[in-house]
């Protein structure tokens, strides 16, 4: 009790010097104006990472707290996989439970992100045994949700996750990255709800969350009854994606140092609004706020606050800062 008594003194203390007028000097960054540092990080070399052994992906340790993501089948455009669908869902589950990673990002190699789902390989999954109408129904549904969680993971995943999309980004793509925090794209990506041309509705996510993230039913009802391409610039125009770069290497260097700029952050600030933006989209104003109460009421305790305005008065870099894992 004394203890903490003594911890929520300081912080008043701190708090009450702070708002006399320094606050605004040290909080208002810009994504468009990162530190030099952030910038450069992205340029040594990736660390392989022990624990993410896959055939689909490749996960590696770009720097300090940050991990990158990348779907690994470039010679099939990425497509998605059997391999795919139940490797991301143990990867994200890891990072998840990994307490030295605070952010994000996952990108595709080779010439495009993703052409999406791998028809020729899922095929015979896509085939349900036996000749029971209801029996085949009961194995359909249980294979749709099972690969609806593979994208669903990453928005559970507290740590905010940063999509890199160049060229192609095709049907179950998008799915993907709606389930994503963030998106950057190069000029050359183009965006298609492809489902309608092989003959089902998208079922894995695009249809739940696309009209969420862009917020315009009748684009979203015009891309899925069409298939059309959405080009990088109507991307931004339309808020599918924040940011637009001419190439992917411009590209990657901005999304790695992005995410370097939020692992420099308490992550029980950044994983905690997370947790709750989604919780937001999904509930009314005052259900929203009565969460935000019930959570904050323990993670205003932390010691990231008094560290964290510590390093404002002293005029810190926030990345020289350091919070404990999470």
């Amino acid at each position: 009790m004394a203890a903490g008594m003594t911890v929520s003194s300081k912080l008043r203390g701190l708090l009450m010097q702070q708002l006399r007028g320094t606050t605004q000097l040290y909080f208002n960054v810009s994504p468009r104006s990162l530190s030099s540092s952030a910038q450069e990080a992205f340029k040594s070399a990736p660390e392989e990472l022990s624990g993410h052994n896959y055939e689909s992906i490749q996960v590696t340790s770009a720097q300090k707290h940050v991990l990158h993501v990348q779907l690994n089948r470039p010679e099939k455009r990425n497509a998605m996989n059997q391999a795919f669908w139940r490797e991301l869902v143990e990867c994200f589950q890891k990072i998840a439970e990994d307490s030295d990673c605070r952010a994000v990002v996952i990108s595709g190699a080779g010439k495009m992100f993703s052409s999406g789902i791998d028809i020729m390989d899922m095929a015979k999954l896509l085939q349900p045994p036996g000749d029971d109408t209801a029996r085949k129904a009961w194995y359909l549904r249980d294979l749709i949700s099972r690969f609806q969680k593979t994208f669903t993971v990453i928005e559970k995943c507290p740590k905010p996750v940063i999509a890199a999309i160049h060229g192609g980004c095709v049907g179950g793509a998008v799915d993907l990255i709606t389930a994503c925090d963030i998106r950057y794209c190069t000029q050359d990506a183009f965006f298609q709800v492809k489902e309608v041309d092989i003959g089902l509705a998208a079922d894995v996510g695009t249809l739940q969350r696309l009209p969420r993230v862009i917020g315009n039913q009748s684009l979203v009802n015009e891309l899925t009854f069409t298939a059309r391409k959405m080009m990088a610039d109507e991307a931004l125009d339309s808020g599918l994606v924040s940011r637009v770069f001419p190439d992917k290497d411009v590209m990657l260097n901005a999304a790695f140092a992005l995410a370097s700029e939020i692992s420099s952050k308490s992550p029980v600030a950044v994983q905690g609004s997370k947790i709750n933006l989604i919780y937001s989209r999904d509930h009314s104003v005052n259900e929203s706020l009565d969460y935000m109460a019930t959570w904050n009421m323990s993670m205003l305790q932390t010691q990231d606050i008094i560290k964290s305005v510590q390093a404002a008065m002293e005029k810190k870099d926030m990345k020289n800062v350091t919070f404990s894992k999470l």
